[in-house]
């Protein structure tokens, strides 16, 4: 099965081998809201984290050939929920978003947006599994040989594809002046979510905040500061969601009053 490396809980980096949780590095941060609410853990330390990967392999098989594509709604509002409301609203033709055993993919069901990416961290790299492939498809995967992680491709393979209102997620904030020029360049519209922000720099923060549509502060101090500082839009979960543009906005709004519609 390969070899998988993500950055999870803290954004402690986590290397999965054959099924098996084979290192773990010290997190960067000691607690996190959304996995003390969702899963109890108290203390982001090697042991927890360990564990709870350990959990989502046997769950869902993550990273595994063994891999099911939960459907339901994980969080409340998350970047995988927002996006698949904005697909079953008809307000997104496709998304370009990262998973494990498939690298970066191009979306258009709701229901796999939410399978793919709803349960799963920070994916830095992915080796190809066959079930997950099948299951995405394979033209709808950047490339299928190797599971390579590139959103800047994926999102010029989605416009290639002929879709016009694409959203994108993004943990690098460098990579957003060139998102913008190729959507420019094309007339069509990008939506950009920031995720897997926690340790982001300073300058990256303003980058996210002055160019994105969406970002999740995760656990990182600079985007809350900046975020809040000039008075962006937010959610008021624990973990807040920031958006900069109206259509950011109007998207967060969407996914609110369809959790309300839910209740």
């Amino acid at each position: 099965m390969g070899e998988h490396i993500i950055e999870a809980l803290g954004k402690s980096k986590v290397v999965i081998k054959d099924g098996k949780v084979v290192s773990v590095e010290d997190p960067i941060m000691d607690y996190c809201p959304l996995f003390d609410k969702y899963r109890g853990i108290k203390e982001l330390t090697k042991k927890s984290i360990k564990e709870n990967i350990e959990f989502r392999i046997k769950d869902f098989g993550m990273c595994t050939e063994g891999r099911k594509f939960p459907s339901q709604d994980f969080l409340s509002i998350g970047a995988s929920e927002i996006m698949s409301t904005l697909l079953k609203k008809g307000f997104l033709d496709a998304v370009v978003i990262v998973g494990d055993g498939c690298g970066t993919v191009i979306l258009t069901d709701p229901e796999k947006v939410e399978g793919v990416a709803g349960r799963i961290s920070g994916i830095i790299k992915t080796c190809p599994i066959n079930s997950v492939i099948t299951f995405i498809g394979k033209s709808n995967v950047l490339n299928p040989e190797t599971s390579e992680i590139n959103q800047i491709e994926g999102l010029k393979m989605a416009i290639s594809k002929g879709y016009k209102n694409i959203a994108i997620t993004v943990s690098n904030a460098k990579e957003l002046p060139e998102i913008r020029k190729i959507e420019k360049d094309n007339f069509c519209n990008v939506i950009i979510f920031g995720v897997h922000t926690t340790g982001a720099s300073m300058e990256d923060a303003i980058i996210f905040l002055e160019q994105g549509d969406i970002i999740t502060a995760c656990m990182s101090t600079e985007i809350k500061e900046v975020g809040d500082k000039r008075g962006i839009y937010k959610t008021k979960t624990k973990i807040p969601i920031y958006a900069p543009s109206e259509k950011g906005k109007d998207a967060i709004e969407l996914r609110l009053k369809e959790i309300e519609k839910k209740k």
